[in-house]
């Protein structure tokens, strides 16, 4: 209002000059009071230095002043926004608008010049006597009968009022926005326009929708004298951008000839002022575009005309760039700008719960993102996009801003502390919820959608960081899982809980436990893509190795395990649960080979340890007993003997609780260990049978040695090659004749091939040959046959090198000098 009081004068002067017939002589610019340069028009209205005018000037510009008022009466009155009334008043009632049916809009300025904006009837495209005209486009101007738009409707002094201050031209424009008739024209009284009616089917308003704006246009004659700066100011800011931009256009035609010298002769000062001036409005202008670009999207139907005049005006002024006078380039880039601004002001505007209000924030967030962005994609294809030519490509502009916009979201959600879910929740809606139909495969945008923007553009490295990030936190979880694992089984240890069997085997949940966690990581990771797949196997790989050693140190530490069944029962449970995890893992060998690889070999040695840990028990619970073997006393008792067995029992019901492969190399390793230390007691040369208690002897081995066998058969050990060793010995031990001893040697040689000299006297010398004649045949023989049938016999079945020989000097002693190269000789 302030603005309007101080214009008023120099309104009436310029309308006084135009009625005059006078040019653009006297611009309404007040010199300073030495007549030296020129102040600029805002500057001059800002500062209050218009000078007063004398009582005859007053009273020739109060009369003027009336005559123009009455000019923008009538001017309202013949505006479509009166004539709109005028229709609802004749249709409805005179009392229609008294009772306050016509809705207000609270929009202080309209929008566009055009009687409704977005009413496709008076789009300035689409009807006639629009601004922007087709080439041969007829100017005239028919009126029509505009529906009912409550949206749009204004009362009578909105329509008056806003007529008033946006038509106030000076000159020959003046004229022509107010259609200002001569003197006689005023005395008589003006009716009202008579409306021609027409109807439109609804077929031909929905095929003025759809009518697209063309890239070619004629631009309207610029005025030739330009409104003042306030008031093409003032235009810009009630969004009445194309009489601004003509304006501006005059403006800058006027200041181009003041240049190089027009009638005036502005000083440099005036013209750097009227430079200022335009640079200002021009900047106005653009801030102007950008906000109504920016915001198009909030109101579509509303911004649909507004955005037809900012895509023209872009194209004046491309064109225009070139020209040496051209004070703003890059519209184009100014306009995508304020798209990338509106979309990243979208963006920001969704909701976004802290973790604290919300667990699943991250993925709510998300699907009110996807949401927002289909609706919004929606009203640009189906309402703004109708108001652009196409070299705008305006659908294909806001796709690239969301991608753009996107990236930069994302970036922020990354600097928050986020866990396994909620990187997944991201990586899920990047991958595959982005492209989907939810959002960028959704029908609605179809078919201007192309197929490369389904797929979200992001900044290299920004997706394999999310991926990172991702693993990383699996990692985490997942070592938070096995440590509940172990607390679990510790839990279990302390109450000394028996463990469970399942199909006689000994069982524990610890293995299912583990690979449900690390199955849901990779299963999930299969459904966003290969890559991630991979990662996370390589990832959860990469964390059950540090697992093993650090169970069995869990393991190994707790006190309460000192009973050693529970023990040893808890060790084969723990032996088939690894060797159930190592060969669920061996799965995903194919997605990551050396780290599961790594993982298989920690599993396989945490079960040979614990399997070497049960069996060196075993041993050291046998070996007082074993020691007693070959003894006098061990001829005439069995307690030892029965305390072996009953160990090697205890340890065979373990062993059948064990899982296979496992057990079957463990059962052969037990074998192994009782047939060689049975047999190693022959060679301490401990006891010597003599008067004929070698044969007691070789009796009762071989009754031991049955048993021995049924033990190991019941447990399936597969280590055959161990039965018949106790078969020679005992035949050697036992035969009657020395001399026949000889023959039994070849059996012995071809089935044990490392067997010695050492050996054989020792098993001699428990059989009571400690010296003679047939003694030293007989070793002599095994000699012969070590360097013959020896050499055919399979030398990895050794047993006879595993086994030591203790040496008895007490024999030496009585052997003769000329024997003792036979010693020599023995290998």
């Amino acid at each position: 209002m302030e603005f309007r009081h101080k214009a008023l004068p120099l309104i009436a002067h310029r309308v006084k000059m135009a009625e005059r017939g006078q040019g653009d002589d006297e611009t309404g610019e007040a010199k300073g009071p030495e007549g030296e340069g020129t102040m600029s028009n805002i500057e001059k209205m800002e500062n209050g230095n218009a000078q007063p005018d004398s009582p005859v000037k007053k009273e020739e510009k109060s009369g003027m002043f009336k005559t123009f008022r009455q000019s923008i009466k009538k001017a309202g009155e013949r505006s479509p926004l009166a004539s709109n009334i005028r229709g609802l008043k004749e249709k409805r009632g005179p009392d229609f608008v008294k009772e306050g049916n016509i809705p207000e809009t609270g929009i202080s300025a309209p929008a566009s010049p055009s009687q409704s904006i977005g009413s496709p009837k008076y789009s300035p495209l689409k009807g006639k006597g629009g601004f922007f005209k087709k080439d041969g486009e007829n100017t005239d101007v028919s009126p029509q009968v505009v529906k009912d738009q409550p949206g749009h409707s204004r009362s009578l002094s909105d329509s008056s009022g806003i007529m008033g201050d946006i038509l106030m031209k000076p000159g020959a424009a003046l004229r022509r926005s107010l259609r200002l008739v001569g003197k006689k024209d005023k005395v008589t009284k003006q009716g009202p326009p008579q409306l021609v009616c027409k109807t439109l089917s609804e077929t031909e308003e929905l095929k003025q929708v759809e009518v697209e704006v063309e890239e070619t246009y004629t631009l309207p004659e610029i005025p030739i004298i330009p409104l003042s700066v306030m008031q093409i100011n003032k235009l810009i800011e009630m969004e009445v951008l194309e009489e601004a931009h003509l304006n501006l256009l005059s403006l800058r035609e006027e200041l181009k000839r003041e240049r190089v010298g027009g009638d005036e002769g502005l000083s440099s000062l005036e013209l750097a002022n009227k430079e200022k001036d335009l640079k200002l409005l021009y900047s106005a202008l653009q801030e102007k575009v950008k906000e109504i670009v920016r915001d198009s999207n909030k109101l579509p139907s509303r911004n649909k005309q507004l955005l037809v005049h900012v895509a023209r005006i872009i194209q004046e002024e491309e064109k225009r760039e070139m020209d040496p006078d051209s004070l703003f380039n890059g519209w184009r880039d100014i306009w995508k700008a304020a798209v990338q601004e509106g979309v990243q002001a979208k963006i920001e505007s969704i909701h976004l719960d802290s973790r604290e209000q919300n667990s699943a924030w991250l993925a709510v967030h998300l699907g009110l993102l996807g949401q927002a962005i289909v609706e919004d994609l929606e009203n640009v294809k189906n309402e703004l996009q109708g108001s652009y030519p196409r070299s705008f490509e305006v659908f294909t502009t806001y796709i690239g801003s969301y991608h753009h916009a996107i990236g930069q979201h994302i970036k922020k959600i990354l600097q928050q502390k986020l866990d396994s879910k909620d990187c997944y929740s991201l990586l899920e809606w990047i991958i595959n919820r982005f492209g989907s139909e939810k959002i960028m495969g959704s029908p609605t945008l179809q078919p201007d959608m192309r197929e490369e923007d389904r797929t979200l553009s992001l900044e290299s490295g920004l997706l394999d960081k999310i991926k990172k990030t991702y693993c990383d936190c699996v990692k985490d979880d997942l070592r938070t899982s096995l440590g509940n694992v172990v607390r679990l089984q510790s839990e279990m240890w302390t109450e000394r809980m028996e463990p469970e069997r399942n199909e006689e085997f000994y069982y524990s949940e610890m293995h299912m436990d583990i690979m449900t966690v690390v199955k849901s990581y990779i299963q999930n990771s299969q459904k966003i893509d290969s890559d991630l797949e991979k990662r996370i196997v390589c990832s959860c790989s990469e964390e059950l190795k540090e697992f093993p050693q650090r169970f069995e140190r869990e393991f190994r530490q707790c006190d309460t395990m000192a009973d050693s069944s529970l023990q040893a029962e808890y060790q084969v449970t723990y032996i088939n649960s690894f060797t159930i995890l190592r060969e669920q893992m061996e799965v995903y060998r194919e997605c990551s080979p050396p780290q599961v690889e790594a993982v298989g070999r920690e599993m396989e040695a945490v079960v040979d340890r614990l399997g070497q840990s049960l069996l060196e028990e075993f041993k050291t619970a046998v070996r007082p007993f074993l020691r007693r073997m070959m003894t006098r006393k061990w001829l005439s008792t069995d307690e030892d003997f029965k305390q072996i067995v009953k160990k090697t029992d205890n340890l065979s019901q373990l062993c059948r609780g064990m899982k296979p492969p496992y057990v079957q190399g463990f059962v052969n390793e037990v074998h192994y260990h009782m047939v060689k230390e049975y047999i190693s007691q022959l060679m301490k040369n401990n006891y010597s049978c003599k008067n004929r208690k070698h044969e007691k002897a070789a009796t009762k081995m071989r009754e031991q040695w049955a048993e021995l066998q049924d033990v190991f058969e019941d447990l399936k050990s597969t280590s055959h090659w161990l039965q018949p060793v106790g078969e020679h010995m005992c035949n050697i031990i036992g035969q009657k004749n020395k001399r026949e001893i000889k023959e039994n040697l070849d059996g012995l040689v071809k089935d044990y091939p490392d067997i010695s000299k050492k050996h054989l006297s020792a098993v001699l010398y428990f059989r009571g040959m400690v010296r003679g004649r047939e003694r030293q045949l007989i070793l002599r023989r095994l000699t012969e046959l070590k360097r013959t049938v020896g050499d055919s016999g399979d030398k990895s079945q050794a047993l006879f090198s595993d086994i030591q020989v203790t040496i008895n000097t007490d024999c030496l002693a009585n052997v003769p000098l000329l024997c003792l190269p036979l010693f020599s000789a023995d290998s």
